[in-house]
């Protein structure tokens, strides 16, 4: 059975989209993979990435906010 753990959960300010992490965890094979879920009112996007790709993905993430404050 497929396991579904809430990880976090924000608005974002300026576009009043919701945004969900959770952690999805496959019973069969063991992979587990972040689901990322963004909700534009009654439209939902989502996308279910493995942990490489959370990686590179944080890591560009993390590079853009801090030349933008400066660091």
């Amino acid at each position: 059975m497929t396991q579904i753990n809430m990880l976090e959960k924000f608005n974002i300010p300026l576009g009043g989209q919701e945004i969900e992490l959770q952690q999805i965890d496959y019973a069969e094979g063991g992979m587990s993979l972040l689901r990322i879920r963004i909700r534009e009112g009654k439209r939902f996007t989502i996308f279910d990435i493995d942990p490489v790709t959370a990686k590179q993905w944080s890591d560009a993430m993390g590079k853009w906010a801090d030349s933008v404050n400066g660091k």
